[in-house]
Parts: structure tokens; sequence; C-alpha cells
């Protein structure tokens, strides 16, 4: 079956909630196929608008080719139409193209590109870059605005008139002003998306200024708690949010944050105290400590 349409995933995916699934590890740190569909199943019972596979939470970083395409395999052929399946795609423009079509051949809907290795390119480079990603496939392409690759209104519109096939853009660098400013100017054209660190956070700002939906972490361990959470902020229901927020969400990037990389890590422990291992992360992520954990399994108590 072909996949769908870009505009059509677009359509699916400001929907409702994005759920981006861990990849599971054996402890040799081989991907585990069965734990992993099974994790995709059990996501999908809580009715997410899209699964990212293989993407910042899945480490698309420490995969490789043949891995990614085993990933996203398992995750399509999991999903089974149920739900949009967006795969990861990054690094260098000729890699970025060679995880594109093998994201393809997987049978993933869409793509979301995430930075390009190492470099800090000029605009016109940027944009040259996902102008030639976009180029190689027929699968709808969502932009990540992060890190060493942040788009400007001038260069977004170019994009979005060059690559029709341009359907989203998930802003993970925390510009308030120039998110507003590309909901105001671009949402309709793009499906425009929260992609901060545990977006919770931001989610009721972002609602606000017209981003259509966000991206949850959290969902991999506490879905239910993960989708009350985004009807709340969706409905602008500002007190419960702020009573979430205090309750669970602060506490939660506390521990987040006493590390670099444990926006990944802490999902993946999430997921231990759950009962619902996923492996370790690989390197050159690390996993939480025993007191991390222990404190971690305090807080997600409260909520099981």
């Amino acid at each position: 079956m072909a996949a769908m349409s870009p505009e059509e995933l677009a359509r699916k995916l400001v929907a409702g909630l994005l759920a981006f699934p861990v990849t599971h590890f054996t402890d040799s740190l081989a991907f585990d196929e069965e734990p992993y569909r099974e994790h995709v199943e059990w996501l999908i019972g809580f009715k997410p608008a899209g699964l990212f596979a293989a993407g910042g939470a899945g480490e698309f970083f420490s995969l490789t080719l043949e891995e990614f395409s085993s990933v996203v395999s398992a995750a399509v052929g999991q999903a089974r139409q149920r739900v949009p399946v967006v795969a990861g795609c990054g690094y260098g423009t000729a890699m970025a193209k060679q995880f594109a079509r093998a994201a393809e051949v997987a049978g993933a809907d869409g793509l979301l590109l995430l930075p390009p290795y190492l470099l800090n390119p000029d605009p016109a480079g940027l944009v040259a870059h996902v102008e030639a990603v976009c180029a190689s496939t027929k699968l709808g392409v969502i932009f990540y605005n992060r890190d060493n690759a942040v788009l400007s209104e001038a260069a977004l519109e170019q994009l979005c008139g060059r690559a029709p096939n341009l359907v989203g853009f998930k802003d993970g660098c925390g510009d308030a002003d120039l998110m507003a400013r590309i909901c105001a100017r671009f949402r309709g054209r793009l499906a425009c998306i929260c992609g901060l660190p545990t977006a919770e956070t931001f989610a009721l700002s972002y609602f606000e200024m017209g981003a259509d939906t966000y991206s949850s972490g959290i969902f991999n361990f506490l879905p239910g708690f993960a989708m009350d959470f985004y009807h709340a902020a969706r409905r602008g229901d500002g007190e419960l949010v702020a009573k979430l927020l205090r309750e669970f969400v602060e506490p939660y990037v506390e521990i987040r944050n006493r590390r670099r990389g444990y926006a990944v890590s802490i999902i993946k422990a999430g997921m231990r105290v759950v009962g619902r291992a996923a492996g370790p992360v690989r390197a050159p992520l690390t996993d939480l400590d025993a007191a991390e954990m222990e404190a971690l399994a305090r807080l997600v108590a409260g909520r099981t």
C-alpha cells in the first residue's frame, strides 16, 4: 500500500498528540524488535495522532542505516495503517537522502528532518540541504528547527515555494517570537509543532501562539497522563495545566536537567519504572544513576 500523501499526513498529525517511541535495545545494545512492536501496539491503544519512529527519542543518531530500516519497518508493520508513521532522517545531505529512501522502502508515511551533522551552515546552505532532501522523496517532510538548523521566516518562505512536500515545522529552539510569527504566517501550509524537550512545559503557551500540536516523550511510559495533559492544554484549562506541571512535569524536568542527554535517558528510565523496560541507551548517552532512578520512581508512583 502506498504511503499517504504529504497533505494527508499533515492533516492527520495536527489532529492530536504526537508520540515518539523509544527504540528498544537488548543488554548487548542490539535492536530488540519484539518488545518494540509490543510497545508500539500499546501506544496506539491510547490514540496518538502520529508515531515518530527512530526519531530523537528513538536514538536515531546511534542507528546504522540497516538498523534504522529495521526499526521503521517494525513500526510500520505493527501500526498497520492505524496511525501515520514518520521516520527520522538526518546527517549530511547525501546520507539524509539514503535515510529518506530507506524510510520509503520501509513504508513510512513521512520524514522528520533532523539537523545536519556538526556544521553550522549559512542559511542558504541550510535551505539547499532541506530542498535537496525534500526533492529526493515523495514523502511528506517535517523540518526540525533546532540546534545548528534554525530557519528564518524568509528561508521557510523559500522552501514552501520550492518544496511542496515540506508539510511541517517542528520547533525545538524555543524562540517564542519566531514561532509566533511562523504560526501566524504558515499555519495551514505547514503543521506547526512544538518539539521542545518535555514539551508539556510549553504546551499551553505554544497553543496560544498558534501551534497545532506537540510531541510528548512522557507518552512512552505514562500515555494516559500525557493524553489528559494534552486535552487540558488543548482546551485552554490553565488551572489544570498548572496543577499537572507543578505536581509532575516540573519535578520530572528537574531530574532530566541533572545531566546532558537525559531528555532521552529519562524516558527509558520511566519505562523501566512502570515495568515496560526498553533496555539501556547507547553511548554517548548515559542512563540515570540509582538515586535518580529512585527519585523518578517516587514521582511516577503517584501517576500509575
